[in-house]
């Protein structure tokens, strides 16, 4: 079966509830993306909120914080992600399968080794058990007094965010709720709907489905791009592919083969080419989940104006599925920097919705 990467856009943007919104919840629009970034917290809640016909005011905190049905912890390509409790073991055990650490240029740039990383991990553990939530400093103290280690109290001074990720990934922790501008740290084991690790043959499954379901059709390639900047064993990818094969259909788009789930390709050989406009906002898993070396989303000429310095992700404007452009808020005004000439009622109209959610 042979599509267009018009079809291939305009079905990913529904499927990703971009064109048209839905009336998903947090959680729900969390899952059906395979995950939302929260580097920036308000990038995560924008990218929820333009998902939504109706966006619900704070629906992310409340799903964090009070209903505790999403987690917000170190995943995939080692960034902050928003991830449903219930399957955010499987993107964890996943990304665990990286194993970064054991490397020993890791080991010489952050001057920790496997074992400080077991003592930390086994520390960090008995610090959080029963539902603690402690700050930075809070954790570290803990960590050195368990420990009475000097070395590890070194360590953690200097590549703190960089160590807790494996802790993260093995489910030793994840964040809390903050304490005014101080971020905190809990063990998921108190989250309702946490069920732990399975293994990464089981958790691939889980993930490689839920990330075809928004961003396919795509090669293992780019799925692996995604999950960890490309660091996958190669056997354990193939193998990952492998063991989905019944579930899965080959597609070619503009004569290349990529994988999409079986049960979506009829929709998607059905689906007709968008002419919409929309607006996404910084670091959108509507870019993240292709990438953005991927040039038939954004023009190479133009990438370096989407992916920025310090790996800074600009807001976006979409058109027939496509960047098009990219665009700024000031002072309660858009500002759009097009790449293209773009159809200026519709542009309007999605300026004038954007704009009322930054203000809502």
């Amino acid at each position: 079966m042979a599509v267009s990467w018009g079809q291939v856009l305009a079905w990913r943007m529904r499927r990703q509830f971009v064109d048209p919104p839905g009336d998903g919840s947090a959680v729900g629009i969390a899952r059906r993306l395979a995950g939302v970034q929260a580097q920036v917290a308000s990038a995560a809640e924008l990218a929820v909120a333009v998902r939504q016909a109706r966006p619900v005011p704070g629906d992310v905190p409340r799903a964090l914080w009070e209903e505790r049905t999403l987690v917000k912890t170190w995943a995939m390509r080692g960034t902050l992600h928003l991830l449903p409790v219930e399957e955010a073991g499987a993107y964890l055990a996943l990304c665990g399968t990286l194993r970064n650490w054991e490397k020993p240029s890791w080991q010489r740039t952050f001057g920790a080794t496997p074992a400080d990383l077991e003592a930390i991990a086994a520390a960090a553990a008995g610090a959080l058990a029963g539902g603690k939530a402690l700050t930075r400093q809070e954790l570290t103290a803990a960590i050195v007094d368990e420990t009475g280690s000097a070395h590890l109290a070194e360590v953690l001074g200097s590549g703190w965010g960089t160590l807790l990720k494996p802790l993260a990934w093995w489910g030793v922790l994840c964040h809390g709720p903050s304490r005014g501008s101080r971020v905190t740290f809990t063990s998921p084991e108190g989250l309702p709907g946490w069920r732990g690790l399975p293994p990464p043959e089981e958790a691939a499954r889980t993930v490689i489905r839920a990330y075809l379901g928004a961003h396919g059709p795509a090669t293992p390639q780019a799925f692996d791009n995604w999950l960890t900047r490309g660091g996958s064993r190669k056997r354990d990818l193939k193998g990952w592919f492998a063991a989905l094969a019944d579930e899965l259909a080959t597609v070619e788009v503009d004569g290349e083969p990529m994988y999409v789930l079986a049960e979506h390709a009829d929709e998607l050989a059905a689906t007709e080419p968008s002419r919409s406009v929309r607006l996404l906002g910084g670091f959108d898993p509507y870019v993240l989940g292709a990438g953005t070396n991927a040039a038939y989303l954004i023009p190479a000429e133009r990438r370096a104006e989407v992916s920025r310095a310090a790996g800074w992700i600009a807001p976006v404007v979409l058109y027939e599925g496509r960047v098009a452009g990219t665009w700024e808020a000031e002072d309660g005004e858009v500002a759009v920097t097009p790449f293209e000439d773009l159809p200026a009622g519709p542009l309007e109209a999605e300026i004038a919705r954007v704009r009322s959610l930054s203000a809502a």
